[in-house]
């Protein structure tokens, strides 16, 4: 699979079970994530790498609640807990994730005014440079697991689509959100763009 890169998307201890933004059974990708890095040369680690009062909290817009969607310059923002802080324990990558071999760490949502979901364009469509640095490499396929399926998984992989690269989800080391219908919805758009859905045997 010298070819083909893992993404392994914020696997962060504030999206594991009793984390500020903790997705339900998050901890159980940990295992099938370290066995599928095993297998593949180029591994990429993503961290949400927010500042303290970033536009996508709840707590930036003082009368909203708790996932209210907003419009904001870029479209719709779901707003967040606070979450993965820079440089605070929860936004560290999780102690039970062990690949050591990972190429790259890239950093997301450090803008203070715009969020970023996936890990090749902000919301605003800045690049993130992750695209050209696969290609650098001789990436032409991208398969991805991690937190959470229906925002941060899914929004990589069709920007990886978008990107010319073919593109595969390990469904079983993924968790997700599922927030008023996310997953389903996550799932169709992936669907739809041609992404794969896979499970961790069968890339064994």
């Amino acid at each position: 699979m010298s070819q083909t890169a893992l993404l392994l998307i914020d696997l962060q201890p504030d999206f594991l079970p009793g984390g500020a933004l903790a997705v339900p059974d998050g901890d159980a990708v940990l295992p099938l994530a370290n066995r599928l890095a095993a297998g593949f040369a180029t591994v990429v680690l993503t961290q949400d790498w927010h500042p303290p009062g970033h536009r996508s909290f709840a707590s930036a817009h003082p009368g909203r609640a708790l996932f209210e969607t907003i419009r904001m310059p870029y479209g719709e923002q779901v707003l967040w807990p606070d979450h993965c802080l820079q440089a605070t324990p929860g936004a560290a990558l999780a102690p039970g994730l062990h690949v050591p071999h990972a190429s790259l760490i890239l950093r997301k949502g450090c803008n203070p005014e715009v969020d970023s979901y996936s890990a090749f364009t902000e919301a605003d469509g800045t690049s993130t440079g992750l695209a050209a640095w696969l290609r650098a490499r001789g990436i032409t396929r991208v398969v991805l697991a991690g937190l959470a399926t229906d925002y941060c998984v899914a929004w990589s992989a069709l920007d990886a689509r978008r990107a010319g690269f073919a593109t595969a989800v390990a469904e079983d080391a993924c968790r997700a959100i599922d927030l008023a219908g996310s997953l389903a919805a996550a799932w169709a758009r992936m669907e739809q763009a041609g992404i794969a859905r896979l499970r961790t045997a069968d890339l064994a």
